[in-house]
């Protein structure tokens, strides 16, 4: 046997080891971020040192999608490997006094875990619902403790409050005539209005503690960081405001990076770095109509509220010393394939559903091919009536339909902005290897044959699909609204609370 050979057999080795005991998982989410507003996705002003760090080191997804392009449905697939229509997550997004939530017989990602005696904490924006009596909130989702703001934090009014220092307001108004954004801690409100200042901080402590906490007592465990950054209106602490030549988005994402950068001290110092998978990607594109404080997609086509490439294909990092060997991964992946992939490793049973995910263990070990063939686009508002707008079938995307959003408003791409709904038969069909940008549309008869496969695709798929009750729609009632002091007239602006974080 040659040195290489004995070499490569060590690391094997190693790595078998290191697995044989079940692994830590941190999930990273980030809101908002384009395809091409990452310093390693190749923007030229972003400062993001972590991020780089762990896609110099770890596996870089090019070709990773995300369910919706926006956040609640973005955010109910990645916990439970199921497309929003499923669990009812649609349309639209949920709000601070809505009914409805994540259904609780949906299970999360953080259940199956827990089954398996892991440790589970989130720090961040939820954004799956309150309900009446905290009814959706994570802690009734399968997480030990949570701390954060539980629905996005432009839905409340902002302007008065601060986002960078000394005291500099808040850039809009945000959503007029309900409560300010509450931080929570498990089911109590903490502070009302959130002190964006002192947030990352805040969090910062949270992971650490929960961290060291779970390694003291010998427990695996899974942190879920779904954070706030970049999502519109930025904001930052001092220790980052001003600090990127990108401006404020700039000192938003390069706060974000911070908070990445604390809990992988954290994992070191408390020796578990080589048994923790890091996972990092986004839920939806960019706010373009926020022009530079919006984001950036790239070479993507347009941003947030399309079934565009900009809308849904995510930057995406794997890391994992000494499992997870370097390098760049085209292939097919989603966030569905979060939850498959996770009770695969730590060997849990996977729920007794239709799942939409896939396991990515060959991808993330091996560099090997993905399970997965297929993306299916739904546009914000899915309804039976139209199904799914668009289909990815391996190098392949076929547009159904296509409509533009005031998301993605501002940009010199009419198709972006443009809100009538198109229906394209035959399909627009594009080959995203050779034109990312979506361009050139390919209507020769020379593809015919690969229309038709990308329709036999489609229409396995919607025979599978059985439309959940939507959660949305059950409306919403003010009542419902979180307020640090129950009862308290007049709402919402009694609902006053400080307290040191």
């Amino acid at each position: 046997m040659d040195l290489r050979s004995v070499i490569a057999l060590f690391a094997l080795i190693t790595a078998q080891c290191a697995r044989a005991s079940p692994p830590n998982f941190v999930l990273l989410f980030a809101d908002d971020l384009g395809y091409g507003d990452l310093g390693c996705f190749g923007h030229p002003s972003s400062l993001t040192p972590n991020l780089d760090r762990l896609a110099a080191r770890g596996l870089r997804f090019t070709d990773f999608y995300v369910t919706s392009s926006v956040c609640s449905p973005s955010r109910a697939a990645l916990l439970t490997g199921r497309y929003q229509t499923r669990s009812g997550i649609y349309p639209g997004v949920l709000y601070p006094g809505s009914k409805g939530g994540l259904p609780l017989n949906e299970t999360t990602v953080a259940e199956v875990l827990k089954s398996k005696g892991y440790a589970t904490a989130i720090m961040g924006k939820w954004h799956l619902g309150v309900g009446l009596n905290g009814t959706y909130l994570p802690t009734r989702q399968g997480f030990d403790s949570y701390l954060g703001i539980p629905y996005s934090h432009d839905q409340g009014p902002c302007q008065n409050l601060t986002c960078f220092p000394p005291d500099v307001k808040c850039y809009g108004f945000c959503d007029q005539g309900v409560v300010t954004v509450p931080l929570m801690f498990n089911e109590n409100i903490k502070q009302q209005p959130a002190d964006f200042l002192q947030l990352e901080k805040a969090y910062s402590e949270f992971a650490s503690q929960f961290i060291s906490v779970a390694v003291q007592n010998k427990h695996p465990f899974f942190l879920y960081y779904p954070s706030h950054h970049t999502h519109y209106p930025q904001y930052a602490g001092a220790d980052y405001a001003g600090k990127s030549p990108r401006g404020p988005f700039g000192d938003s994402l390069m706060e974000f990076d911070g908070t990445v950068g604390k809990i992988l001290q954290t994992l070191e110092e408390t020796g578990v770095i080589n048994n923790t998978l890091i996972f990092f990607t986004g839920d939806n594109g960019p706010e373009l109509m926020r022009k530079s404080r919006g984001g950036n997609a790239g070479l993507m086509k347009c941003g947030k509220g399309t079934t565009y490439e900009g809308g849904m294909r995510e930057p995406a990092i794997a890391y994992w010393p000494g499992s997870i060997q370097p390098g760049v991964t085209r292939a097919l992946a989603s966030s569905l394939d979060i939850l498959p992939t996770f009770a695969k490793l730590a060997g849990a049973a996977l729920p007794d559903v239709q799942l939409d995910g896939v396991d990515m263990t060959n991808i993330l070990l091996n560099h090997g091919p993905s399970e997965r063939q297929a993306i299916f686009y739904y546009p914000t508002n899915p309804s039976e009536k139209y199904s799914v707008f668009a289909v990815r079938w391996t190098n392949f995307k076929a547009h159904y339909y296509t409509q533009g959003a005031i998301h993605s408003q501002s940009t010199p791409d009419s198709n972006c902005s443009s809100l009538p709904l198109l229906h394209h038969d035959p399909p627009l069909l594009y080959n995203l290897e050779a034109d990312p940008s979506e361009y050139y549309n390919l209507n020769s008869a020379e593809w015919d044959s690969v229309l038709k496969q990308i329709q036999a695709v489609k229409e396995h798929f919607e025979a599978s699909m059985v439309f959940g009750e939507s959660e949305i729609a059950k409306g919403r009632d003010s009542a419902l609204e979180p307020c640090c002091i129950p009862n308290c007239t007049p709402k919402p602006e009694c609902c006053h609370c400080t307290s040191a974080l």
